[in-house]
């Protein structure tokens, strides 16, 4: 179950490419709470309908946010450390919702071709160890995704340091 603190999420089904798509059914202000998540369950691997939530963590039965389509200019940031929902912008009635999925996947269970339409797309979305570090930083990420960004830096240096001592 997703409780919504302000009763204004629609999930629409449209005949082009995008399919199933959440949009707000009220005006929403930036900063505002859009959702707080609640009632799903963990699972054991990701999918293409699952959230990472921490490093080892996944979060499925999000009920109408599965539907919540990939942007590369999201209008809303899905923080997993809370499991909120807020906006980044002031949104429509009608705006579709949208979120940045490497702000949260490590590695995409299912990569994809980004169709967003946006300015600043990056046309290939695989998560965040795929992603250019000046192009990551643009966004906000979640918590864990920093910890993992952390973790293969120290990896790397550690394996150059090795390198250059044999």
């Amino acid at each position: 179950m997703i409780e919504s603190q302000l009763q204004a999420l629609n999930v629409v089904h449209d005949a082009d490419l995008k399919g199933k798509r959440v949009i707000t059914t009220i005006a929403i202000r930036k900063g505002e709470l859009v959702a707080h998540i609640s009632g799903h369950r963990e699972v054991s691997a990701p999918s293409r309908f699952t959230v990472q939530a921490g490093v080892d963590r996944h979060i499925d039965g999000l009920a109408q946010l599965t539907f919540m389509n990939h942007s590369c200019a999201p209008n809303v940031f899905l923080n997993t450390s809370n499991l909120t929902l807020t906006a980044l912008r002031d949104l429509a009635v009608g705006d579709e919702v949208t979120f940045f999925y490497p702000s949260s996947e490590w590695r995409m269970a299912e990569p994809f071709a980004c169709l967003c339409g946006a300015a600043e797309c990056i046309r290939y979305i695989a998560g965040a160890d795929a992603m250019p570090e000046d192009v990551l930083a643009r966004y906000d990420i979640n918590e864990h995704i920093r910890e993992l960004r952390q973790q293969r830096e120290t990896v790397r240096s550690r394996a150059a340091d090795y390198t250059a001592s044999t």
